[in-house]
Order: structure tokens, then sequence, then C-alpha cells
């Protein structure tokens, strides 16, 4: 005779009654994390909002003794102006063939040494190693122009070294365009590749060790295991990082560019941070430097939320 169980509901235990939480804003009970946020508002709100007022100046031609209220209106014009003077379409060409190539060596360059250094056994050496590529990234521009302009003038280590040693005549490195463009690139490299190693290198070591040894127990090489795990396991950081770094391809660098950039090489190393800067400051023309910065603006502001969806879509990155 088969048995019959019979579910008793009223055996059950109830279910837990729900706690209702406070969602209602007391500023009495949490007044000191808002008087600890205050500081840190009213900076962001001196420092970041209340310049954007200057975003006027775009839309007129500011005359700085008659302010914002005062000087004429011209809706438009500096915006047409930017679109149709061939200078300026030079600039954002140069801007984003700097920038381009920045991202593009500034992923390839740390990942290839973040593979090359997880080879590393020999934990000492491993570690100088990384310290020593770190600290270029710690130095500012301006120290770094100085070296660079250094080594890099006709007289320099450099030149005198290849005159020396190669019998090459002597290269103007900072004053040639078609060496200027590679110079930069190559810095900034240099400056950043140690320091952006840390990602890759942060993500080799969270791959499972158990798929190592069972590759070696099927006798692949470590070439093989580095393509064929090692690559494939970073890729989704790899993702992220090519795609964020979409938002600033704008940015080509004006720390660097205005301490190794000269009259010269304008045609190459000419971008839009450095064309503001002598457009706006320089040459007094405040009305068209802010317009090709609201330019710059905008377009960074669309180019971030493209990338941020991108990573979200490929990657699974989300910033919240």
């Amino acid at each position: 005779m088969g048995l019959i169980f019979r579910r008793d509901v009223a055996a059950q235990p109830k279910p837990p009654i729900a706690v209702r939480v406070r969602s209602r804003w007391s500023p009495g009970r949490n007044w000191v994390l808002h008087v600890m946020v205050l500081p840190a508002l009213i900076l962001t709100v001196l420092f970041s909002y209340f310049p954007m007022m200057g975003i006027i100046m775009a839309f007129q031609e500011f005359k700085p003794w008659l302010g914002f209220g005062n000087s004429p209106w011209v809706g438009l014009t500096h915006f047409e102006t930017l679109l149709a003077f061939p200078e300026t379409r030079q600039v954002i060409v140069n801007t984003l063939v700097i920038s381009i190539l920045k991202i593009i060596f500034n992923i390839l360059v740390p990942l290839v040494f973040a593979l090359l250094l997880n080879e590393v056994r020999f934990g000492l050496f491993k570690r100088a190693v990384q310290t020593v590529t770190y600290l270029p990234h710690f130095l500012s521009w301006v120290m770094l122009g100085a070296i660079l302009t250094d080594m890099l003038s006709i007289d320099g280590i450099i030149n005198s070294t290849l005159v020396s040693l190669f019998g090459i005549e002597p290269i103007f490195f900072l004053g040639k365009s078609d060496w200027f463009l590679g110079t930069i690139v190559a810095s900034d490299v240099w400056k950043n590749y140690g320091f952006s190693t840390i990602i890759y290198l942060a993500a080799l070591t969270g791959i499972d060790a158990t798929l190592y040894e069972a590759s070696a127990i099927d006798g692949a090489s470590r070439w093989q295991q580095t393509i064929y795990i090692s690559i494939p396991s970073i890729l989704p950081i790899l993702i992220v990082v090519a795609t964020l770094s979409l938002a600033s391809i704008l940015n080509g660098g004006f720390d660097q560019i205005y301490n190794l950039y000269n009259p010269l090489v304008y045609d190459v190393g000419d971008i839009i941070d450095t064309y503001v800067y002598r457009i706006g400051l320089l040459s007094g023309r405040y009305s068209f430097a802010a317009a090709v910065g609201l330019f710059k603006s905008v377009v960074g502001f669309v180019l971030i939320f493209i990338s941020y969806r991108l990573a979200y879509k490929y990657a699974g990155y989300r910033v919240f």
C-alpha cells in the first residue's frame, strides 16, 4: 500500500513580516554626513558648474570690458567659421591622428609588455622592472618636456650617439614634421605604458591556473598558452579599455604637445587644446576659442556615451 503525503498548510512556518524601510530624507539624523559633503559640493559648483556660464561667449563677440551681458550676440557665426576655416580643420585632423595613434599604441605596448612580464619567474627582477617602468608616469610633462628637448636636440645625446656610432646626420626630432608625430606618440607610450600594464597584469593573475596545467599536460607550449588562454581570458578587459579610450579621442594631450611643439611643426602637431590656448589667450579671440572648446566638449560627450554603450554591449561593463 502506497503512502500518501499530505501537505499541511497550517503547519508551514509563516513568512516573516516585511519591515518597511523609511525612505524619507531626514536631515536631522544625517546632518553630519551632509556637512562632510558640503565642501566638495561647493568646490564642484565653483570650479565645474559656475565656469560653464562662459559658454555664452561662443555665441557672442565677447569684449572683456563689456562683459557677458553687453557683448553683442552673433549666433552661430563662430561655429560656421570653425567648420569653414582650413586651419581649424587641420587642427581637428591633427588631434584625431595623434589621439588614434596614442590609443592604439597605448593598448598594444602595455598588453605585450604585460604578457612578457607575466612569463618572468624571478620575482625580484620582475618587481625591479615594474618599478623602473612605472616611474615616468609620475613625472610631469614639464619635467619630461625639458629632458626630451635636451636629449632630442641637434647636439643632444641621441643625435651624438647616432653620429658617432652610425655616421648618421643629426635629426631634428622636434623641428621636422616627418619626425615630430612619431616622437610625440613614442614619448607618450614610454611615459604611460608601465603604469597601464597594471591593468593587464591584474587580469592575467586572475586566470585559473588549472587551464595552464591542463594545456601543459596536452603538450601546449608557452606561446600556445599565451595565444589560446592568456589573450582570450583578458579580452573583456581589452575591449573595455579600447572602448572607453574612444571618449578621449579629441584629447591629444595638451601638456605634452605644449611642452614639445613649436611653430615649425604646427602643421602636424597643433591640436584643439593648444589651438584654443593660442587663439583664445594669446590672440585675444575669446569667442572663437570658446566655440572651438564647446564643439570639442559636445563631440566628447557623444563619444563618452557611445563608448560606455559599446563597453556594456561587448564586455558587460557598467559604471553603476
